[in-house]
């Protein structure tokens, strides 16, 4: 996968993915990431990116001729690319929308900044425009660092195993069981006993219920859209009345 990044800050990129598994990825060529500072597109002594609004207003905002002509140069070859804008305005990311991403051959990923991008670039350039959360950061560059991270984990061969992502938080929905390794015994805590017996079934079987366990207490919401069978049903319905239990003698004590 190729993915190309319009910054005004590209520095901020070297580290997050120059090292590891994502630099394992980018020497194996599995990975194409591409860091493109958008001043290199300006035709002023100064390299301005920025300008005033119209209008009036605090703050400056991006400039769009050198985000279109820095999209247009590096897609020239490639003109369905999928063109991102990170925006406190856009979808929230996900990992079924990672998921959707990763099986792109390229993207094109820009990052605002100041007071936004002019409008223009959203209405004629972007094809999609995507937010982590409903707050503000000072520019797209640390939420755009989070979609790549996302997205390129999920390319077949980045990760040391094929199965590492499958069970991870989100991928169905529901968030990831608990993990322990050696010592089985450390300050006194110790490992869960099944996880020690051998028996595949019943590890699987308490890893699952750990899944809703979990997901219970700490993103109830997540089980509403979620599909579960009826064994998982069963084991929500024990989990829901130990907890109403366990509150009604916590309140009564």
């Amino acid at each position: 996968m190729r993915i190309d990044v319009l910054t005004l800050f590209p520095q901020l990129f070297e580290a997050p993915f120059g090292y590891g598994v994502f630099k394992r990825a980018a020497e194996n060529g599995l990975v194409d990431l591409r860091v493109h500072d958008i001043r290199d597109y300006t035709h002023d002594r100064h390299h301005t990116a920025d300008d005033y609004p119209y209008g009036g207003g605090a703050g400056m905002v991006m400039k769009p001729e050198p985000i279109f002509e820095a999209a247009e140069e590096i897609n020239k070859n490639a003109p369905e690319t999928r063109v991102i804008l990170m925006t406190p305005r856009g979808r929230l990311f996900s990992q079924p929308l990672a998921q959707e991403l990763a099986g792109e051959e390229r993207l094109t990923v820009i990052c605002g900044h100041y007071e936004g991008v002019d409008e223009r670039v959203s209405e004629h350039l972007v094809t999609d425009e995507i937010s982590i959360g409903d707050y503000v950061l000072t520019g797209g560059e640390i939420p755009a660092m989070v979609i790549i991270d996302a997205v390129l984990r999920l390319l077949p061969g980045v990760l040391g195993s094929e199965e590492s992502p499958l069970d991870d938080s989100h991928v169905n929905g529901l968030l990831e069981y608990p993990q322990y390794t050696r010592p089985a015994e450390f300050r006194g805590w110790e490992v869960p006993e099944v996880l020690l017996s051998g028996n595949h079934g019943k590890i699987a079987r308490w890893r699952r219920e750990q899944i809703l366990r979990r997901t219970l207490e700490s993103r109830p919401e997540l089980l509403e859209k979620a599909e579960l069978d009826c064994d998982d049903r069963e084991v929500v319905t024990r989990l829901v009345s130990g907890k109403d239990k366990k509150e009604i003698t916590d309140r009564e004590s």
